[in-house]
């Protein structure tokens, strides 16, 4: 695909921006293709590298370099390429496609859409985000929780603030799969209080029987909610197909020798392990992924 070619797709048909005013509703993003297929079109880029060709062995975004777009209803900042903002430079991360921070107004919400063959995991940050979807699960998650759904062979779901006096804040973050068309299905846990304070938490893995929600990726995110000076050392359960993508939720964090404050993001692949230092009271989320696509 050259770049002009790339400059005419947008993923504004595959993203799950279906609300809020009639330009977004779910007729208008139903996705031409699958959501995966769509995307895939627009692997190839920096920051998913292949055995032949390893430009980079870490990649810095901070977070004033991010999209950005306010709906009114939405205010969302986006790390990689979605919808309207559309950057070759800044399409992926390995198999991490999206990584969304968004802010949703009181009483407003993601009205009803589709996606299919994507793993899809929400982190509220604060407030109350109500979830419905087609499998019949009806579910709040709040700060503390985490959830995860395998879109698999098509899902239909709506997200919403539960509250009409307050926003709600969460990250919404998607995956490529390595499996495609799976029975879609949906997982969410609360996280216990203490468990992350000056270590690194597990809140997802590949494997059911492991600690936190499971997906159909090899790939593990952790949250560390850190004291000033507190040191530790992440090692990669798979260093040899693995990269690990930082994002800084709070304060300030020292990785390698690279500074890092609130919102950064920071990639970092071809290594064992990462060593961190909290500068400051800070929350770090660890998102260990493929570097290739299965």
């Amino acid at each position: 695909m050259d770049r002009k070619e790339f400059l005419k797709k947008s993923a504004l048909g595959v993203a799950g921006l279906a609300a809020g005013s009639p330009m977004l509703r779910a007729k208008n993003v139903r996705p031409k293709h699958s959501t995966y297929d769509a995307m895939m079109d627009q692997v190839g880029f920096n920051h998913l590298p292949n055995q032949e060709v390893r430009t980079m062995k870490s990649v810095l975004h901070k977070a004033n370099t991010r999209g950005h777009a306010n709906h009114g209803w939405l205010d969302s900042n986006h790390t990689f390429s979605f919808a309207n903002y559309r950057n070759p430079e800044r399409m992926h991360f390995g198999v991490l496609r999206v990584l969304n921070d968004d802010t949703v107004a009181p009483g407003r919400g993601f009205n009803t859409h589709p996606h299919d063959n994507m793993e899809i995991i929400s982190i509220p940050l604060e407030g109350d985000l109500e979830h419905k979807d087609s499998m019949g699960n009806v579910a709040v998650i709040r700060k503390g929780d985490v959830q995860a759904m395998s879109a698999g062979t098509g899902i239909y779901h709506s997200e919403y603030n539960r509250n009409a006096d307050q926003q709600v804040k969460f990250l919404q973050i998607w995956l490529f799969p390595n499996k495609k068309n799976v029975e879609p299905r949906y997982d969410q846990i609360t996280l216990e209080p203490g468990k992350m304070t000056n270590q690194l938490q597990q809140v997802l893995s590949p494997n059911a029987e492991d600690e936190g929600v499971w997906i159909h990726q090899n790939a593990w995110f952790h949250i560390g909610e850190l004291q000033p000076g507190t040191e530790l050392t992440y090692e990669l359960k798979d260093a040899q197909h693995n990269g690990v993508y930082a994002f800084i939720l709070e304060g300030d964090v020292t990785i390698g020798d690279q500074p890092l404050n609130r919102r950064d993001g920071y990639g970092v692949w071809d290594t064992s392990a990462i060593d961190l230092r909290a500068d400051s009271d800070a929350k770090v989320l660890l998102m260990e992924v493929p570097m290739a696509l299965s």
